[in-house]
Formats: structure tokens, C-alpha cells, sequence
């Protein structure tokens, strides 16, 4: 073999190996590199766009309300009520039940709302149906409320919002520019089999329990 020809085989030997080393060291490159550099790009893509890679979101975070559909089952509760006794949606079977959801005790819409249904109670009474008043309020503060303007309606305190968000009656207000979490004035129409039949969101107190009880005549 000439000298020329042993420099060409040589060379590409060199060659070969190097190519060989290449892939070998390709082959053990650890996955671990590889995911932390696609993350690393997400997070770059991510970045970019001005928002981040992942978000979790939990219960918590949820800020709308839940919407009842007529016709569906009625969420169940038990809760403490003025008085210290407790309330359940089992209490009323076989009978129509209201329930008007207000945000705050001794309030003035409040205090008209809470009065309008006392004043027509014995109507409601007289078409089988039961009317209850739910807020976030503790019970002493329903007591208050309730001795105060002589309501004769129950007032359900639910200070954990658990009712509330149940019913669609806790979510996302907005006020002179600032928006917070609260209670939407809602009232909720249920037959004596725990079936909604009527949804009233966004109430305006006035005239409202006249039309409620409109309703309940006509079933």
C-alpha cells in the first residue's frame, strides 16, 4: 500500500469515529435535560406573551356564580337559622318554598325586601308555600334583624357561603368601579318535590314579592 493511500484510509477512519462518538453521546444524553429544555422554552414562549406557562385553578379562585337551571333538583342545605334552631330543605318537603337570598341584614333594600314578604306571608301561607330568607349574616345578627322590623319569615345564616354559592347567589359584583366577590340578590321558586320552577337573579326589591307570589298563585 503506498504512503498516499494509508494517509487516505486514516483519514477516514478518524472521520468514522468521530462520527460514532457523536451518536453514541446523543444516545446518552439524559431525558431529564431534554424536558427541562422544553420547558425552559415554554416558559420563554409563555413569557412573551404575557401570561404564564401553567395556571391551577381552585375552588377558591372561581369567582362566578353557579346558574340553577329551572326544572332541576333543588341543592340540599342545612344551616342555622335565627333563633338557634337549624333549617334543612327536608323540613319542606311536600310543600312550595321560596327562598330570597339578600345581601346583608338590616340594610335598607334589605329591610324592604325582608318586609314585603312578612307582609305577604299569609298569602304565600295560603297557597301552600313556606318562605325563608338567606344570608351571609350570623345568627345573632338575623335575631337583630328579625326582632327588630318583626319579620316573620326564617333567616338562614350561611356565614361559610356554602348555600349561597349552591344557588348561584355568591359571585362576582362590581360597584363604583371596583369589582369584589358578594351576595346577588336572587330568589329561588321550589315545588314540594325539591324541583326549581322559577329563578329570579339581579332583583329589584320593589314590587318583587308581589310578583313571587303571582307566581305561586299561578301554579
Amino acid at each position: 500500500m503506498s504512503q498516499e493511500t494509508r494517509k487516505k484510509t486514516s483519514k477516514l477512519g478518524s472521520a468514522a469515529r468521530s462520527r460514532t462518538t457523536t451518536r453514541a453521546t446523543a444516545k446518552v444524553a439524559p431525558k431529564s435535560s431534554a424536558k427541562a429544555v422544553t420547558r425552559a422554552t415554554t416558559t420563554k414562549k409563555a413569557a412573551a406573551a404575557g401570561k404564564p406557562a401553567t395556571k391551577s385553578i381552585s375552588a377558591s379562585s372561581v369567582t362566578k356564580a353557579i346558574p340553577l337551571v329551572e326544572g332541576q333538583a333543588a341543592p340540599g342545605f342545612d344551616l342555622p337559622r335565627d333563633g338557634g334552631q337549624r333549617l334543612s330543605l327536608r323540613d319542606y318537603a311536600g310543600r312550595n318554598l321560596v327562598l330570597f337570598f339578600y345581601p346583608r341584614a338590616d340594610t335598607p333594600g334589605c329591610t324592604r325586601e325582608a318586609m314585603d314578604f312578612t307582609r305577604l306571608a299569609g298569602e304565600f301561607a295560603a297557597h301552600g308555600t313556606d318562605v325563608i330568607g338567606v344570608s351571609g349574616d350570623t345568627v345573632k345578627a338575623q335575631d337583630s334583624f328579625k326582632n327588630k322590623h318583626k319579620l316573620k319569615t326564617p333567616l338562614v345564616s350561611d356565614e361559610q357561603k356554602e348555600m349561597l354559592t349552591a344557588y348561584g347567589a355568591w359571585g362576582e359584583k362590581s360597584m363604583y368601579g371596583r369589582t369584589f366577590l358578594g351576595i346577588l340578590r336572587t330568589t329561588v321558586l321550589i315545588d314540594g318535590s325539591g324541583q326549581i320552577l322559577r329563578v329570579w337573579r339581579n332583583v329589584k326589591v320593589d314590587g318583587h314579592a308581589d310578583a313571587v307570589l303571582e307566581a305561586v298563585r299561578a301554579l
